[in-house]
């Protein structure tokens, strides 16, 4: 399925058991609510999703399991993170064979790259599949910038498509729409940028509280492109205190924690990651409690 890169990508949780084996029932409830809030979008497998402790026979699991679901309703987004380039190279192709219909691509894990060493990475991964790519920029977390004068290189390859701007720079949005206008889609990475980054050019948003509110997301969303921008401002007002739990150490935890009081998920995490527990638990029970509290409708 085509992916246009405009609108909501939720990058969606993975679902375990108490054990700490894939949930694929609890990961098809979340998804289905995804669906039917319209959601644009789905991105498995990244950060949220527990990268780091997700097998590649998993995420292809979890791809498929997704597939069969969406029946070519959204398009779904694998999430590529690797240390070597081979490697890269070689799940690319696997995602592809898997039926995925994109890739979100993260520089090389682990070791920091140069900026020639970034951008032959990225290349070689977009060589490696027919797939697009949307690369993620996000220097604060990985400590990997991806410059505009590496965009001006990497857009020579057809199937790089876009960005998950993560840099927390709003300005950057217009710095992108200025040097490449529509050659680069741009998804804000950020939830508690999101609103910002849509009035200044951004074409969708790589969202994480959608995982437990996926109406409200959607909402502002369309209420931005469609110039309500009012509308949209008090429901991204009232979600703000939520969109906080996602710039955080413990945003799995936090995430995981709000999807289970909207019934939307499970609070089961794979190992190292626990649960919260004690006061940081309350706290965040109380900011979701108040949430859900003052929730507004959505029409």
């Amino acid at each position: 399925m085509p992916v246009s890169w405009n609108g909501v990508f939720p990058a969606v949780t993975t679902k375990f058991t108490e054990s700490g084996d894939l949930d694929i029932p609890a990961f098809l409830h979340n998804l289905r609510a995804q669906i039917e809030a319209g959601v644009h979008g789905i991105i498995i497998g990244g950060s949220l999703g527990e990268s780091s402790t997700l097998t590649h026979d998993e995420r292809i699991e979890l791809l498929r399991a997704a597939k069969d679901l969406a029946q070519g309703r959204v398009p779904i987004v694998l999430n590529l993170a690797e240390s070597a380039t081979r490697n890269a190279e070689r799940f690319a192709r696997r995602a592809q064979d898997s039926g995925a219909d994109g890739l979100m691509v993260l520089p090389p894990l682990l070791y920091k790259p140069t900026d020639r060493e970034t951008t032959d990475y990225f290349r070689a991964v977009a060589q490696s599949t027919d797939l697009p790519i949307l690369v993620y920029n996000n220097p604060v977390d990985y400590k990997v910038e991806v410059t505009l004068d590496m965009f001006e290189e990497l857009l020579q390859l057809d199937n790089i498509q876009a960005v998950k701007e993560s840099t927390r720079d709003v300005s950057n949005v217009t710095r992108i729409c200025t040097r490449f206008g529509d050659r680069l889609k741009i998804l804000c990475g950020v939830d508690t940028l999101a609103l910002e980054e849509l009035l200044m050019g951004a074409h969708g948003w790589v969202a994480g509280l959608v995982d437990a509110f996926p109406r409200e997301t959607v909402a502002i969303y369309e209420l931005a492109k469609a110039g309500r921008i009012e509308e949209a401002r008090r429901i991204y007002q009232w979600f703000m205190p939520l969109l906080e739990l996602d710039i955080n150490p413990q945003l799995v935890q936090n995430i995981k924690l709000a999807e289970t009081m909207t019934g939307l998920g499970t609070e089961h995490v794979r190992l190292p990651r626990r649960p919260l527990q004690g006061a940081e638990r309350q706290r965040v029970i109380g900011i979701i409690q108040q949430g859900l509290d003052t929730r507004p409708e959505i029409k």
